[in-house]
């Protein structure tokens, strides 16, 4: 961890970065009244803008978007609040992107007025989600009809715009763990037999609009995306080969010119190897960047071990085990 080649700076498609490291997105179900980030968010992403480039949790791109309770938006002019967690991270130096998002099927009808979440077809994902102060089974999804599915994309391209007016550097588009795009890509959760399901092509239809889509609106240097080639998260169960599926996804991104591409390998939170996959005929496919605590970049610098992430905190709550860890002494006082 000591090689200072993960230290060195980094050129992401004209965005200079002074290291290697990259924090990933991860959900914190602490937004305020309106779905906006608050106080807490600031401190909590300035903490890790050593990182130098930042993948914020996952953010919706409209209201229809949203499975988890207290997760942020950034589709209403309050939610332009991220401009105080943006110019936070900036004033230490650091770059951050924020991760657009639509869970599709899950989701729970208390998020929705008692409206059915979307889907690419009416199939329920065998899920559960977090509603009520709890956890929950998904709900019934309805499909999306092939009218709305324009509206689909539009709403990721004027997102991507939001970020880049509240002050992201740029965005990634949340292709993976089971949520909207992704289970457009799945046999098991798509069964169209319009534009968008049937075929590889047509299964992948709609990831690659939203990402030309928001390439267009922000440029391809500013757009990063995210695939889970065969994580089974949030029920998708995948086919016994993802690899013809995803080899023509990565083709397509790599058409597009985008920044990068941020590959869950394996399953989500659980073993890399569980299912057979090829990721390096991905990394062939794609010319351009692949990606796979507060302190982090200082502890592996020092080699100190890191600090244990407190399980029972993890999703909602206060400052408790999102702001409050400690820094190494090594150099606390530095």
């Amino acid at each position: 961890m000591t090689d200072g080649k993960l230290f060195c700076p980094f050129d992401l498609s004209g965005i200079t970065l002074a290291n290697h490291i990259v924090m990933a997105p991860l959900t914190r179900n602490r937004a305020g009244p309106g779905l906006v980030p608050g106080a807490l968010a600031t401190e909590y992403y300035a903490q890790r803008a050593s990182a130098d480039l930042i993948i914020t949790e996952a953010t919706q791109v409209s209201e229809q978007a949203q499975g988890i309770q207290n997760t942020p938006g950034i589709y209403t002019t309050e939610q332009a609040g991220w401009r105080k967690v943006t110019n936070a991270v900036h004033a230490r130096g650091g770059r951050i992107f924020v991760q657009l998002w639509h869970v599709g099927r899950v989701s729970h009808v208390d998020l929705h007025d008692g409206k059915a979440p979307v889907a690419p077809s009416a199939i329920r994902a065998k899920a559960k989600t977090f509603v009520n102060d709890g956890f929950a089974d998904v709900s019934e999804p309805r499909a999306l009809e092939l009218d709305e599915i324009p509206g689909i994309v539009d709403s990721f391209r004027r997102s991507a715009a939001n970020a880049i007016e509240a002050g992201f550097d740029g965005v990634e588009v949340h292709g993976a763990n089971g949520y909207l795009l992704d289970q457009f890509l799945r046999e098991t959760a798509n069964v169209r037999t319009d534009a968008y399901g049937g075929s590889i092509e047509n299964r992948a239809r709609l990831l690659i609009e939203v990402a030309a889509a928001v390439a267009d609106e922000i440029g391809a240097g500013r757009t990063g995306i995210r695939p889970s080639p065969v994580s089974p998260a949030s029920g998708i169960v995948p086919a016994a080969d993802e690899q013809p599926q995803f080899n023509h996804v990565v083709e397509a991104l790599d058409a597009l010119g985008i920044a990068y591409i941020h590959v869950v390998e394996g399953a989500t939170g659980g073993p890399r190897d569980a299912t057979p996959f090829d990721y390096d005929v991905l990394r062939q496919r794609f010319r351009n960047a692949y990606i796979a605590n507060p302190d982090l970049v200082e502890r592996l610098k020092a080699g100190i071990p890191l600090a244990q992430m407190d399980m029972t905190t993890l999703y909602g709550g206060g400052a408790r085990g999102y702001t409050d860890y400690p820094a190494s002494t090594a150099f606390a006082d530095a």
